[in-house]
């Protein structure tokens, strides 16, 4: 029998982690959007803390693979030499804004959508043609074109990657010494915030939530780093991020023949899977569809604007906010604290109507 070749197991490995994560998701109700609209609302910072224990989680697990030398996490996307600031704020703000006008962002659209939300089926079509069109199409011109005016060469500076430690080493630091600096700093400061409250370490679900979600990061980066490495056709290093693999689904799903399945794809299959059987098996799965018409060219917005917004910034709130974070790239601070914004200014517009009373609001507010 001839051996099974690489990218078939890790598409399955990748497959079986997705379901890990939407299933973990639809259980525990895992979610930036609504994390941040539990804080902005009701006060409620638990869902948040799940988010930021996540984080924490997935940045001690790929910093320690990184540490024993079993991958090198500067052959992700993450860590390029180019620091692409312009595209990360805009980016950013785009997608933040436009999750809280498609209901959630791309791990909760397709965690509802494996739980019967036909609305979420919209959003995800719609986010992975824009996503394309950001990509490959005619929205990528003007992403290029950013990024050629604004990106800074690191490389110019005799940095070889734009992480955090690496900034740390450009004043003097040893590499062991800066990469645990930035650990301590930021996962410590991640698992201090978390744990201090009463509330969030009483909430299991909330808990597990955060450990099990964090736990998957380093484990596909150790699946398309280790697993997937061969010498002649090696898998690019990849961990859980959704914007440009829904895009990638779409296009797989209209040229299956003669199109090549990779892990990105294979996460997106996962996870609408898992959801849907953990929804199924405790009776939360329900078909949803648009109140009116309003409501359906709001999803149809959020879900244009989580597509261009996410491949600008090179993650969604997951991509950047978990896995961008677990390389300690600080692309991904920019992103994610962009994407929070978005967030926080698209819940003020759903509730004043307007982006000038919301505006306001928020000056009021502040």
């Amino acid at each position: 029998m001839e051996d099974i070749p690489v990218i078939y197991i890790v598409t399955s490995l990748g497959f079986v982690l997705g379901m890990i994560f939407g299933g973990t998701a639809q259980k525990t109700h895992f979610c930036t959007m609504g994390a941040i609209s539990d804080i902005f609302f009701i006060g409620d910072w638990n869902r948040f803390r799940a988010w930021m224990l996540a984080m924490a989680v997935a940045i001690l697990g790929s910093q320690a693979l990184q540490m024993m030398g079993l991958l090198d996490l500067s052959n992700s996307i993450y860590l390029s030499p180019n620091l692409g600031w312009a595209g990360a704020i805009v980016g950013g703000l785009l997608f933040g804004f436009g999750m809280t006008m498609g209901g959630g962002c791309g791990n909760k659209t397709l965690v509802r959508l494996g739980a019967g939300n036909l609305k979420s089926l919209v959003v995800a079509v719609f986010i992975g043609i824009f996503a394309y069109m950001t990509l490959r199409g005619i929205v990528g011109l003007a992403r290029v074109e950013l990024d050629s005016l604004t990106a800074i060469d690191l490389a110019k500076r005799n940095m070889t990657a734009q992480g955090i430690p690496d900034f740390l080493m450009a004043m003097g630091l040893a590499d062991a010494t800066a990469r645990v600096i930035s650990i301590v700093v930021i996962a410590g400061g991640a698992l201090w915030f978390c744990l201090k409250s009463k509330e969030f370490r009483a909430s299991k679900p909330d808990m597990l939530s955060g450990l099990i979600i964090g736990l998957l990061i380093p484990a596909a980066w150790y699946v398309t780093g280790v697993v997937g490495y061969d010498d002649f056709e090696p898998t690019p290093l990849a961990s859980f991020t959704f914007v440009a693999p829904v895009g990638e689904s779409v296009q797989y799903l209209m040229t299956f023949t003669g199109s090549t399945i990779n892990f990105g794809i294979a996460v997106v299959g996962g996870i609408i899977t898992g959801s849907f059987v953990v929804a199924k098996m405790f009776g939360d799965f329900h078909l949803e569809s648009f109140a009116d018409a309003s409501d359906m060219v709001r999803h149809i917005s959020g879900g244009a604007l989580m597509g261009v917004g996410g491949v600008m910034a090179l993650g969604c709130t997951v991509g950047q906010g978990i896995t961008g974070m677990s390389t300690l790239a600080l692309g991904s601070v920019i992103a994610l604290l962009s994407i929070v914004a978005g967030g926080i200014f698209g819940m003020k517009y759903l509730e004043e109507g307007s982006f000038t009373d919301a505006f306001k609001a928020l000056f009021e507010r502040g």
